[in-house]
């Protein structure tokens, strides 16, 4: 499928809706702006649905038409422009859903990324083998084909804490999660060994929340929280028991964001979690 085809991606639904937002900030009908800027209510709507490709120079001028002057902000909006770029993960459009093809883009942008997880493992530092019995696992089963698709797909997610200039990974994982065994003794110690080795990486924080911790907010849902240019871009997607979605409202970043900093109030540090991995992968 050509560039121009493709539909538009999550950072161009996401710049759209920033600048629909800041328009309704200004009391302004999409013909209203149209007008003000020169161009139609049409164009207006096709800019803030993310499916006309819109300049650097055109996001600063409709900001300005609105009344924004938080610069930072604006600047922010500017890096999300130009045409639709393709990504690797465009290669899987026709064979994953864009639940999957959205958090690849997202974690290909953000600065920073934070993750929680009650009952499995960070999908970025799984290994191989742990991801596969993971698939297998799914009821109704995948196809053998499909699988080998989520997996290559899942390790080519992982290039982003990898290279020269990876991405800061802060996760903070249940002891459940280190105890489920997926794939037997040998795949499980081999994951955990894996856990700790990545934990010793500079970039990479790993945080546990052990048995006997009690409640903590969030328990029922995984949470991943990748951090764009300006808090107010950040997009926090959830895994839930009805499925995943992406939140980008700012009542809701600021709820997840608190949440996420007790989860690592909660966790044992960086060092003790790495030696209560260390000792399960040892007992199992």
């Amino acid at each position: 499928m050509p560039p121009s085809k493709l539909p538009p991606t999550i950072r161009q639904r996401r710049l759209g809706a920033e600048l629909r937002r800041l328009r309704e900030l200004a009391e302004l009908s999409a013909t209203e702006a149209g007008r003000l800027h020169g161009t139609t209510q049409s164009r207006i709507s096709n800019i803030e649905s993310g499916g006309y490709p819109v300049s650097a120079e055109r996001v600063r001028t409709l900001a300005r038409l609105y009344g924004c002057v938080d610069q930072s902000f604006i600047d922010a909006l500017t890096s999300m422009t130009g045409g639709r770029a393709r990504g690797w993960w465009d290669d899987y459009r026709e064979i994953l859903t864009s639940e999957f093809l959205d958090l690849a883009e997202l974690e290909h942008h953000a600065l920073a990324i934070r993750v929680a997880s009650a009952i499995h493992l960070p999908g970025l530092l799984q290994t191989a083998d742990h991801a596969r019995a993971l698939f297998k696992d799914v009821v109704p089963p995948f196809d053998p084909p499909v699988i080998e698709h989520l997996l290559s797909f899942r390790i080519k997610r992982q290039a982003v804490i990898y290279g020269e200039r990876p991405t800061p990974l802060s996760t903070v994982i249940h002891e459940a999660a280190l105890r489920m065994g997926f794939g037997g003794r040998k795949m499980a110690r081999a994951q955990l060994e894996h856990l700790v080795d990545m934990g010793e990486r500079e970039h990479i924080t790993v945080r546990v929340i052990p048995f006997g911790t009690g409640s903590f907010p969030s328990s029922g849902s995984g949470i991943i929280y990748l951090g764009g240019e300006v808090p107010e871009l950040d997009t926090a997607q959830l895994d839930t028991d009805m499925g995943s979605g992406f939140v980008g409202a700012q009542p809701q970043l600021v709820a997840y964001r608190a949440v996420l900093d007790q989860l690592e109030e909660t966790a044992l540090t960086p060092e003790e979690s790495r030696d209560l991995i260390h000792n399960i992968a040892q007992s199992i």
